[in-house]
């Protein structure tokens, strides 16, 4: 919509290749020079995180504080805390409202109950859920909307607890449950993996829906992507090849696809519910799972090319109107390699393909868009920053890996991509060998560039202006491995700004 794939025209002049500004070398965010104002009437927005507490086992309420503070000054109203089965839990979650107390700010927390692992066959297991809300429902940061404790799932679609339906068993034991009513009662968005045409079902239970895999193009497969470009004569093998533009473009368009949150909110229409139904879109900046057999045995990718993160932002942020809070899928899910915050706390033995992958640079500009959204119109542009990513080996590259590739690899480019933040028209280079440097002239705001990758590379940014390096940035710990000793498709994140140094 308003950045796919930005490809480069190298015109190679000694060693320094020059890319003057094409269509898909650079895109501006859609408000940046014509920003609108949030009207008068306009709703309250709000983001939250999904947090995982199963990873916060050694957390202290230090931990939580530190978490706390570092999401709020990331423009991030609140936490959903995914609660599963673990004894220890319910003593971290006080811990965790305590810290929300001690911040002294208005963050938010709300319980996501992970219905995958928490029990849903009797009604007596319900009593776990009511009495999450019951004990945390008058706590001054308990998130709550329309004047209810706000509570989400994650599933929860075939839990009956007893009762004859999903829908009866929520009603009954969770809704409507006498413990549930006054200020106990609550706003219930669940993550129900359904149709949305037969959110009808849900009639009395459902106040909103959290579309949790509108965050990925999910739909985008590997055999999805081969019919789509053999009908432009192209192939996977054109994602690295001189017709890398054309099929780059094709697959890009499933990353500013709306039609997912649409169908949720036509779902949504057919909903009785008592007051407002609030819509829930994700939003999420990667994918990549690789636990073997004897493992989770989760081994797959979502398509996370194309500037995936500020592009799916820009797509929500101009439907604003249509959506009511955004989740940021994750706060802390190292597992899955969407993680925003630094790693700390447990991990479920990613270390693998965690350890030395910061996500920091998403975090950091997390707030540009989180106030867009949330005011509708993008702030000004203070600090010039550069942001770069990449996977840290070819897509194509043989491992010594027992789990194997991840199912979708083959959807992937090998691409440094990168997010200019201007305060001016600037010159920005990226580098990727001593040989292989492309230059683009970029305006004041914000810009979405790539450039090819080398195997045995390096990633080089610069942002220069009247002559003189504004943010040079290249992370000394980054190589684009020809030769992995193991399969890793997570994105190495490198980002610098003008008054700070990289990280």
């Amino acid at each position: 919509m308003f950045s796919l794939t930005f490809i480069l025209v190298l015109v190679l002049i000694s060693t320094l290749t020059f890319a003057l500004p094409l269509p898909h070398a650079q895109s501006r965010s859609p408000f940046a020079h014509h920003a609108r104002s949030a009207k008068r009437d306009d709703p309250q927005k709000y983001v939250v995180a999904h947090f995982m507490m199963g990873n916060t086992f050694p957390y202290t309420t230090e931990d939580f504080e530190a978490d706390i503070k570092l999401a709020h000054e990331s423009g991030i109203d609140g936490f959903a805390l995914n609660i599963g089965s673990d004894v220890w839990q319910p003593d971290h979650v006080r811990s965790a409202y305590q810290a929300a107390a001690n911040s002294g700010t208005d963050f938010k927390l709300f319980i996501s109950f992970d219905m995958t692992v928490l029990p849903c066959g009797s009604a007596s297991d319900a009593e776990t859920l009511r009495n999450y809300v019951t004990e945390f429902a008058s706590h001054p940061n308990q998130f709550r909307y329309e004047g209810r404790v706000f509570a989400s799932t994650f599933a929860g679609e075939n839990c009956q607890f007893g009762q004859g339906s999903t829908a009866q068993g929520w009603k009954s034991q969770f809704i409507q449950h006498p413990d549930l009513q006054g200020q106990n009662a609550v706003y219930f968005v669940p993550s129900f993996f359904v149709d949305p045409a037969t959110f009808n079902q849900f009639n009395d239970v459902m106040d909103g829906a959290l579309n949790w895999n509108s965050a990925w193009p999910i739909t985008l497969t590997t055999d999805l992507a081969n019919n789509i470009l053999s009908k432009q004569g192209l192939g996977l093998s054109d994602l690295a090849g001189n017709a890398v533009e054309a099929a780059s473009q094709a697959l890009g368009k499933f990353v500013t696809d709306m039609t997912s949150d649409q169908q949720y909110n036509n779902g949504l229409s057919s909903v009785v519910a008592q007051g407002k139904k609030a819509y829930m879109a994700t939003i999420s900046p990667w994918f990549f799972t690789h636990y073997g057999p004897d493992s989770f045995n989760k081994n797959f990718v979502y398509y996370g090319d194309s500037h995936l993160y500020p592009s799916r932002w820009e797509s929500v942020i101009n439907d604003r109107n249509n959506v009511d809070l955004i989740e940021l899928l994750t706060w802390n899910d190292y597992g899955e390699s969407h993680y925003i915050a630094p790693v700390k706390g447990d991990q479920p033995n990613s270390q693998a393909w965690v350890d030395g992958f910061a996500h920091d640079g998403w975090l950091d500009m997390t707030k540009y868009y989180a106030t867009a959204f949330k005011t509708g119109s993008f702030p000004d542009v203070t600090e010039d920053k550069l942001y770069m990513w990449a996977r840290p080996h070819p897509k194509d590259a043989d491992a010594p890996d027992g789990v194997g590739k991840p199912t979708n690899f083959a959807i992937f480019e090998d691409t440094l991509w990168a997010v200019v933040f201007a305060t001016k028209a600037s010159m920005v280079t990226l580098g990727t060998t001593d040989g292989t440097t492309s230059v683009f002239e970029v305006p004041a705001g914000v810009t979405k560039l790539s450039v090819p990758l080398t195997p045995g590379g390096y990633m080089h940014g610069r942002i220069v202006r009247d002559g003189q390096a504004i943010v040079d940035l290249k992370p000394e710990n980054y190589t684009f491995e020809a030769n992995p000793k193991t399969y890793n498709y997570n994105a190495f994140v490198a980002f610098a700004s003008a008054n700070s140094t990289q990280a």
